[in-house]
């Protein structure tokens, strides 16, 4: 009976759920009285209905895109919905057009439903080079009203079939997506995201185009439908949202044209090899011996260990030559920078591959994408989605992965912005293949704190250590305004008298970096008691993850541990009249910990804490797992309390 009435509850608050929204484009009045969403309470706006149809014309073989979508606005910042943007790709012969444009705004209005249509004069365009804007603005826009909009985009460049997001800011209750591709175009097709078709369909229509002299083509029908989709929400730890939303891209791959002729649109690996083996600004400005020739100095060429030559051949590269901060792929030349000792990230690093080949290091280059530009697509070749390379050298059979763009980042080490997974080695005398990028070392903070409790007073040091990720940046700003620097850690620590700071181990291309801190705090006494928080210094103020639900995964880029030791020595009119119990904790799947204990062996105090994430990528599932492993955390270092009696 208990199942039989759960049951029942599930399925009335299902069909009571889907009455608050007509899941079409027709405006009902539960849809202006609903002023909430049950499953995200955060939410500016709802996306009711979301439907697309893409086909190409029969007649004028044009492509066309038409769009019929349903908007609720459920708080202030969502009646910027209320703003349509559409770009117009333009060629040099032709440029995609706009049609149809019908959009209109229901409020409720003493009860009654009240409907303002889009005027002519609200929609305006913005050009330049590439593009038309075009922008319609709905009118009498408020927190209850609901939008519908409509239109048709016509486009003759048949290669940019209309990509669908099923996923955005917003939450979304139904998304369709419907597709008719004739035979005469076989697009490569990606889906993006983890969340599954609600439905799928895929038929054939046979003879959807026809032309003269009896040519015709069978269409390829196709229906996309998700239901119930969360909205993308930017937190920490994450890459670019393009890698995540939920949506389906097409890339032509061939033409078949109606006199049997073929045309291969898109690439394979093998021709993007030859491509690039003979690319001006790729291929012909690798391994040029003459252009480096006479470059190193003696004393470099004549080193005789392998890898102490390699570091400092990748130390002359950082010392002769400066990263202009461009990525461009494009106008690559090598013999540029060595004579203006300026250069992209591709002059840079392709010098370094011509200086390591031209000392019989085995040298490759690695293509990649930055955190910022999303991941490559693998299943097909999209060169423009390269933006970055580095290289790999492979010395005593060990691997290497070398960035000279950063004096701050080691030898061995790439920046943080090329963690994106993996990038395309280029060998041309083989084949080219996928390179998994992967730090495999720990990238360690450590705090040693030492306190005495003397004249009421607690007086103190404090060693910090940092190695790996957590190094480079501080490096890199101690490098640049020691003083400024200093003055941070006042003021980001205003609660302790700094006395003293020196830094004790800093070299830029070093992998760690060391501080020491002499201070003094004033101890809370109360009554004849001190209550004391002993995490001087905390690794983290709150909790990163504060989203009910997340749907992309945790991605710190390299694997995490934080360590923190304290000792307090007591003087003998005191006693520890209260001591915190001790916490053990873990992630599913030994994938990563944390502790905390507190002991007292005569007249001292010791405290450990130590947090570890053992892997650099969480999947989305543990994210409530993370989230309550941060919270503890958090709540461990802001809440632990000792008490000190005075005698």
């Amino acid at each position: 009976m208990k199942f039989h009435l759960l049951f029942l509850a599930v399925l009335y608050s299902a069909f009571t759920f889907s009455q608050d929204y007509n899941i079409s484009m027709m405006v009902s009045r539960n849809d202006l009285e609903s002023n909430s969403y049950i499953k995200d309470s955060t939410a500016n706006a709802l996306i009711i209905y979301d439907h697309g149809n893409s086909f190409i014309d029969e007649d004028t073989f044009w492509l066309r895109f038409q769009l019929k979508q349903k908007i609720k606005i459920l708080k202030q910042e969502g009646i910027e919905k209320g703003t349509f943007t559409v770009r117009l790709y333009k060629g040099k012969s032709s440029e995609e057009k706009i049609k149809n444009i019908k959009a209109t705004t229901y409020n409720l209005e003493n009860g009654k439903i009240v409907r303002t249509k889009l005027e002519e004069s609200a929609i305006f365009r913005e050009e330049n080079e590439n593009f038309t804007l075009v922008k319609i603005v709905l009118p009498k826009v408020k927190v209850g009203s609901v939008l519908t909009i409509e239109y048709e985009k016509q486009s003759r460049f048949v290669t940019k079939f209309q990509p669908w997001y099923f996923q955005g800011y917003d939450p979304v209750l139904y998304s369709e997506y419907n597709t008719s591709i004739p035979a005469n175009y076989e697009y490569n097709i990606k889906l993006v995201g983890t969340k599954k078709f609600d439905t799928f369909d895929n038929n054939i229509k046979k003879n959807c185009i026809t032309v003269g002299n009896g040519g015709r083509a069978d269409c390829s029908i196709a229906k996309y439908v998700m239901k119930d989709i969360p909205a993308y929400k930017p937190e920490s730890f994450t890459t670019t949202p393009l890698n995540y939303l939920a949506r389906i891209e097409y890339e032509l791959s061939v033409i078949k044209r109606f006199d049997g002729g073929v045309e291969k649109i898109a690439k394979t690996w093998a021709n993007v090899d030859d491509e690039l083996k003979t690319d001006s600004d790729f291929g012909r400005q690798l391994s040029k011996r003459s252009l480096v020739r006479k470059l190193l100095p003696e004393a470099i060429i004549y080193i005789a260990d392998p890898l102490a030559k390699a570091q400092a051949i990748y130390q002359y590269v950082l010392d002769n030559y400066k990263w202009n901060e461009k990525y461009e792929r494009y106008d690559v030349s090598v013999k540029d920078l060595i004579d203006t000792k300026l250069g992209s990230v591709f002059e840079i690093n392709l010098l370094l591959e011509n200086l390591l080949s031209s000392e019989n290091f085995e040298v490759y280059p690695v293509l990649l994408s930055t955190r910022s530009s999303g991941f490559i697509t693998k299943v097909y070749p999209v060169i423009t989605e390269f933006n970055y390379v580095v290289v790999k050298t492979i010395i005593d059979g060990k691997t290497y992965f070398l960035d000279a763009t950063s004096p701050y980042i080691p030898f061995g080490t790439l920046p943080f912005r090329c963690l994106n997974q993996y990038g395309r080695l280029m060998d041309f005398d083989n084949n080219s293949y996928w390179e998994d990028i992967k730090v495999e070392d720990f990238s360690v903070i450590s705090q040693r704190v030492k306190l005495e409790l003397a004249d009421d007073m607690f007086k103190g040091s404090i060693n910090s250590s940092f190695s790996g990720y957590h190094a480079n940046s501080l490096k890199q700003e101690f490098d640049e305004n020691s003083v400024q620097y200093k003055k941070n850690m006042r003021d980001d620590h205003n609660q302790l008298r700094i006395i003293k700071h020196d830094i004790v181990d800093f070299k830029k291309s070093a992998n760690n970096f060391t501080e020491d801190i002499e201070f003094e705090i004033d101890p809370e006494f109360i009554g004849n008691k001190i209550y004391f928080n002993p995490f001087v210094f905390k690794f983290f103020d709150e909790n990163p993850f504060q989203l009910q639900e997340r749907t992309y995964p945790i991605d710190f880029g390299y694997k995490d541990i934080y360590s923190y030791a304290m000792s307090l020595k007591l003087p003998e009119n005191f006693k520890i009249a209260d001591i915190p119990e001790p916490i053990s904790y873990s992630l599913p799947n030994s994938t990563g910990s944390f502790m905390f204990n507190v002991n007292l062996k005569r007249d001292e105090l010791t405290v450990y804490f130590k947090i570890k994430f053992n892997e650099p990528i969480y999947g989305f599932e543990y994210y409530p797992y993370l989230k309550e492993f941060m919270k503890k955390v958090v709540e461990t270092q802001k809440n632990t309390v000792i008490v000190l009696e005075k005698q």
